[in-house]
């Protein structure tokens, strides 16, 4: 939490994003990105990859790791609040030795990887909507994915403070799905089922223990993702310097409490060997099972639709968060200008979100013909080298090239979370490969790096920047901190 107070930036231009979003709000954003319909559709995937109930194990991993990555972005979020979260991070970070270079790559991977983890959001839309309606065809599954996204990106064209009271309106249906399943699970609750592990369930000297830990802990950090989305809009929130580290540690922590009580409560209702075959319904749609069996089918039905809102939620704040990402970098010359532009009379970048959604309605038809686990594994490796590994160094270059920077909060323990979340997304990394046989995601996401140092390449030669022009180095936050006191003074 910050231990001091500091000064707001000075509020952004008429033309520009408008500093309107609250704590609350700002923690409802990243609530309803972290619990979409993730968790309803992994809970088997969690349980298969460690094969018992111990896959309780994957969830507080992945919040571990989430929670020391997310103390990062608190520091980061707090003493550097602009629109587009690590972009900001990188290009105040790296400008010193490679000039726009890991900014420009960060945002040409978000363009990939942001999406991607929205269309996940909308396959388990379709995988529930199956429950309601049993004889949906593929073709069916197909359409009704697309129209949700098109849905989305029709209701993000709007003004921001519009975009905030709906975000808090589809939290608390996200709120009271996940109620509904957790108290259902418990009222028809059997202990002995939930805690009966295997034999040699946890032997740590068995190479099968941390394979299965790492496809775990790479679930488990997918589920939790989302804790940052409100970093993504940090010039548009009100004292960000106070709100921005509030919001991911609670939504960290409460997200966490949630997941945990979830899974327990559905391994005492749902066998967990059922839950490994893949066309049963325990696999496809587990939390209706539970509703099902606890309360009946009409109440399963009920909270299915929930869930259904739910999952929308998730990929309505997902936009909402990532189509801010190449506005900043376009405005500052930092990826291509078009990205730069504000809708005339609603205030919102047009060409982001139009991209963004185009991407999610691609990378959907990929995971419904392929598999989840593949696609998550795709789109965390994307994100790992340019976003992950270099904002925890980001963190330790800023703390020696800028000491001045006023830091309303500094990370807990410096440096071990950094060096914590450094380690786990590594591991996740390098786990890829295993989880998605014959994709290949670590040579992909490779790939698609290299694709963006060659874009770089002739996108710096078109503009005469670095290295076809001279190194500008601009230190935003302390020239505005400097600016700020020479008014108070």
């Amino acid at each position: 939490m910050p231990t001091a107070p500091t000064p707001a930036p000075p509020t952004t231009e008429p033309t520009g994003l408008v500093r309107r979003i609250g704590l609350f709000q700002a923690t409802a954003i990243n609530m309803s990105q972290m619990c979409g319909v993730g968790p309803f559709i992994t809970i088997p995937l969690m349980v298969a990859a460690f094969g018992g109930p111990q896959a309780i194990i994957g969830w507080i991993a992945g919040a571990v790791l989430a929670l020391v990555d997310g103390l990062v972005w608190a520091e980061l979020g707090a003493s550097l609040p602009g629109s587009g979260g690590t972009y900001v991070y990188l290009r105040e970070a790296f400008q010193y030795r490679s000039g726009r270079l890991m900014p420009f790559l960060f945002v040409w991977t978000a363009m990939l990887f942001i999406p991607l983890i929205m269309s996940t959001g909308v396959v388990g839309l379709v995988s529930y909507l199956g429950y309601l309606w049993p004889g949906m065809t593929s073709l069916q599954g197909d359409l009704v994915g697309l129209g949700v996204v098109a849905l989305v990106v029709v209701l993000l064209w709007r003004r921001v403070e519009s975009i905030g009271r709906i975000t808090v309106a589809m939290w608390a249906v996200m709120i009271l799905a996940v109620l509904a399943l957790i108290i259902a699970s418990y009222s028809h609750f059997h202990a002995g089922q939930a805690f009966d592990w295997p034999a040699h369930a946890i032997q740590l000297t068995h190479g099968s223990f941390w394979t299965a830990f790492a496809s775990g802990l790479t679930i488990g950090i997918y589920d939790y993702l989302g804790y940052n989305t409100a970093s993504y809009t940090g010039a548009e929130i009100r004292e960000p310097g106070r709100v921005m580290p509030r919001a991911i540690v609670y939504s960290v922590i409460a997200i966490m409490c949630i997941y945990l009580l979830m899974q327990i409560g559905v391994l005492g209702v749902v066998n967990w060997h059922d839950m490994l075959d893949t066309h049963s319904a325990a696999y496809t749609s587990v939390a209706s099972v539970v509703l099902e069996r606890a309360w009946g089918h009409t109440a399963a039905q009920v909270v299915t639709v929930l869930i259904l809102i739910t999952a929308f939620a998730s990929v309505f704040a997902g936009l909402l968060g990532g189509s801010r990402v190449p506005y900043d970098a376009a405005r500052d010359r930092v990826f291509f200008k078009q990205y730069g532009r504000l809708h005339p009379k609603h205030r919102f970048p047009v060409l982001g979100l139009l991209s963004m959604g185009v991407i999610t309605a691609a990378g959907f038809l990929f995971g419904r013909h392929t598999n989840l686990q593949t696609l998550i594994s795709l789109l965390t490796t994307v994100m790992v080298i340019v976003q992950s590994l270099a904002q925890v160094l980001a963190l330790v270059v800023l703390r020696k090239r800028q000491p001045g920077l006023s830091r309303p909060y500094k990370m807990w323990l410096y440096p071990l979370p950094g060096v914590l979340a450094g380690i786990g997304w590594l591991v996740v990394y390098g786990f890829a490969d295993k989880a998605a046989p014959g994709i290949h995601p670590i040579e992909w996401s490779l790939a698609w790096l290299a694709a963006g140092c060659i874009a770089f390449v002739l996108w710096s030669r078109f503009e005469k920047v670095w290295p076809f022009g001279p190194k500008e180095v601009r230190e935003e936050y302390l020239e505005r901190q400097r600016e700020d006191a020479a008014v108070s003074a």
